[in-house]
């Protein structure tokens, strides 16, 4: 029997929901450092393991527009906690494999169970801090752990792996998954249902759409941009979306409200939340090559690496909160996006002989307090002033363009570094010098794409002293 929530606990609510996200933000790298031992002991092939990423990333992505409008509509706590529960049960599930499918289909489960809990874990900071001063507070702290999140899954994957086994990382989701399943229903409150019917057709659109273009990123990445596979993929996905949008158009009680773009300054918040994860992914993917195959460093020091870019993005995230009331989102949101194209084009100065200190330190610590300054006060713009009504579908559409943004990017990255490191190769370039020069290439688009954030975030508008729900 599910206890009432009590009512006077707040911050506790908000730590419990704020562990969700940081355990669905690890998933989405705590896995890579761990990708050899897994391949070792489970005998998949070199392009086989992929799919122990990419299956994670293809479910989650294209389920998440789904598991907001759903919180919406069925119960915001009801879908956090199933989406937990799954997302908890699948860990163990993949924890205990023995071959390489069983492991993918693991991944699979735990990418439905993050596309239920993830677009909820926004919606029910939004209902349970109303006043808006509680709600930036909190809400910077989610968007600190979230994109810390990142960096902090290769220090907690190098860790695990190194001193235990690869499937710790997974054995690590579930006394968080247990602990969140036994505290959120007594602190957190289930807001207000609305009671509608839910847009199947749309559901369906968005949902192959979105799969579709994610996987055709995937295939792209791999297998290059001729691929008639991909190709297909991404045609069908674009013509998904179209079809999307008509439907939403037309119906009564749309999956996402298309209202969500009509004010400026969350429309603009949703572009940032597309192109920054474009360029900031490519940060830590190609890092960790560097560290691991020209620094030559291990899984666990690869992962400490990361350490000052975690911990500038959180400490930066956590003082937004009393600077945003006096300033507004727009100047840090600017001076973000331009730490944040700084220090990727500090990182398009790599050579073979770069070492740690300052070559690789200088601009992690530059991207962690960029992205700090940039993405908190754009998550406050778009979920401050969304209605109660949509705030999961509000949260659904801010993931989903996070997690395309994210496959894409790197998509199209990879491919970039892969030319590159081809016309070195063919120059008589030794493969270091090869690798290194397809990722200057790599960091060299990462800041085209956030000199356009940049153009982004001098759009946005100064919010009123006081955010109402639009």
């Amino acid at each position: 029997m599910v206890r009432p929530a009590q009512a006077a606990r707040p911050g506790l609510a908000l730590a419990i929901i704020v562990t969700c996200q940081l355990m669905l933000m690890l998933d989405a790298t705590v896995m890579n450092v761990a990708l050899p031992r897994i391949r070792a002991d489970l005998g998949f092939s070199t392009t086989g393991l992929a799919w122990v990423l990419n299956a994670y990333t293809l479910v989650f992505g294209g389920l998440l527009l789904l598991g907001g409008r759903a919180g919406d509509l069925f119960g915001r706590r009801k879908l956090f906690l199933g989406g937990v529960a799954l997302f908890t049960a699948a860990s163990l599930f993949g924890a205990l494999a023995d071959s390489a499918g069983w492991l993918v289909l693991a991944r699979v489960l735990q990418g439905l169970g993050a596309a239920a809990a993830g677009p909820n874990t926004l919606a029910l900071i939004t209902s349970t801090f109303t006043e808006a001063r509680d709600r930036v507070k909190a809400l910077s702290v989610f968007s600190g752990v979230a994109s810390a999140g990142f960096a902090i899954g290769l220090i907690v994957g190098g860790l695990l792996t190194e001193s235990l086994s690869w499937r710790a990382v997974l054995f690590i989701n579930l006394p968080f998954g247990v602990a969140i399943l036994a505290l959120a229903p007594r602190f957190i409150r289930e807001p207000a249902r609305h009671p509608a019917r839910l847009d199947l057709p749309g559901a369906l659109t968005a949902t192959a759409g979105v799969a579709s273009l994610v996987y055709g990123f995937i295939r792209a990445a791999s297998a290059g941009w001729s691929d008639t596979r991909a190709l297909l993929a991404l045609a069908l996905g674009v013509a998904l979306l179209v079809v999307f949008v008509l439907v939403e158009v037309r119906t009564r009680e749309p999956l996402m409200p298309l209202r969500l773009f009509a004010d400026r300054n969350r429309a603009a918040g949703y572009v940032n939340f597309f192109l920054g994860p474009m360029a900031m992914m490519s940060a830590f993917f190609f890092l960790t090559q560097f560290l691991q195959e020209v620094s030559g460093y291990g899984s666990l020091v690869t992962g400490f690496a990361f350490l000052p870019l975690a911990a500038a993005l959180f400490t930066v995230s956590r003082l937004i909160p009393r600077w945003l009331p006096a300033h507004g989102p727009k100047p840090f949101a600017i001076a973000g996006t331009v730490l944040m194209a700084l220090g990727i084009v500090w990182l398009t100065l790599l050579t073979p002989s770069t070492g740690y200190v300052p070559g690789l330190l200088g601009p992690m610590i530059v991207l962690g307090v960029g992205g700090g300054l940039a993405f908190s006060p754009q998550n406050v713009v778009i979920m401050s002033t969304v209605r109660p009504a949509d705030a999961g579908a509000a949260g659904g559409v801010l993931q989903t363009m996070q997690q395309v943004g994210s496959t894409l990017g790197l998509a199209v990255l990879v491919t970039v570094a892969g030319s590159a490191s081809r016309s070195t190769a063919a120059a008589g370039g030794s493969p270091t010098d090869a690798l290194v020069d397809g990722m200057t290439a790599a960091f060299a688009v990462a800041a085209v794409i956030l000199a356009l954030t940049v153009a982004v975030a001098a759009s946005l508008r100064r919010l009123p002293s006081r955010s109402t729900a639009r």
